[in-house]
C-alpha cells in the first residue's frame, strides 16, 4: 500500500494501484520486459537515475513486505547485495531465484520499472505489503 506521494506520475500511479501481493520490479538497462508488461522507462542517461535512487524511493512510499533476487547476485554483484540487505527492513522476506526465473516473473508484475543503470543483476521484484 502507498504510504507517501511519487512524484513520476506513472511510477505514482502504479503506487496508488498496488494491492496486497501486487508486484513491480525495478531493473536496469539490460532487463527484457516482456509484451504486454507496463514499463516505465526512467532512464535519463547512462546510470541515470541509479538502481539504488529508484529503489530508495521506491521503499520510501511503498510498503514491502516480500522481495525477489536473482542467485546470480550473489556471485556477480555482492556489492548490491549487500547494499540492498541493509536498505530492506528485517521483516522484508527475501527469496532468491534464478534470473531466468525473475525475468519469467515480469509477466506477472503490474510494471517494469527500468532504470539508467547497466550493471550486473541490479533488478529486484518488489511485493507490496499491508499495513495493519
Amino acid at each position: 500500500m502507498k504510504k507517501e506521494g511519487i512524484l513520476n506520475s506513472e511510477l505514482a500511479k502504479i503506487a496508488d494501484d498496488l494491492g496486497h501481493t501486487d508486484q513491480v520490479c525495478i531493473g536496469d538497462l539490460g532487463l527484457p520486459v516482456p509484451a504486454g508488461t507496463p514499463k516505465i522507462d526512467l532512464t535519463l542517461t547512462r546510470g541515470k537515475p541509479s538502481f539504488q535512487e529508484v529503489l530508495d524511493i521506491y521503499l520510501e512510499n511503498i510498503l514491502v513486505e516480500k522481495v525477489y533476487l536473482a542467485e546470480e547476485i550473489k556471485e556477480n554483484n555482492p556489492e548490491q547485495l549487500a547494499i540492498l540487505l541493509t536498505k530492506l527492513s528485517a521483516d522484508v522476506e527475501i527469496v532468491f531465484v534464478s534470473h531466468e526465473t525473475l525475468k519469467l516473473m515480469n509477466h506477472e508484475v503490474k510494471a517494469v520499472v527500468r532504470t539508467g543503470e547497466n550493471t550486473p543483476y541490479s533488478n529486484i521484484i518488489l511485493q507490496s505489503g499491508v499495513t495493519l
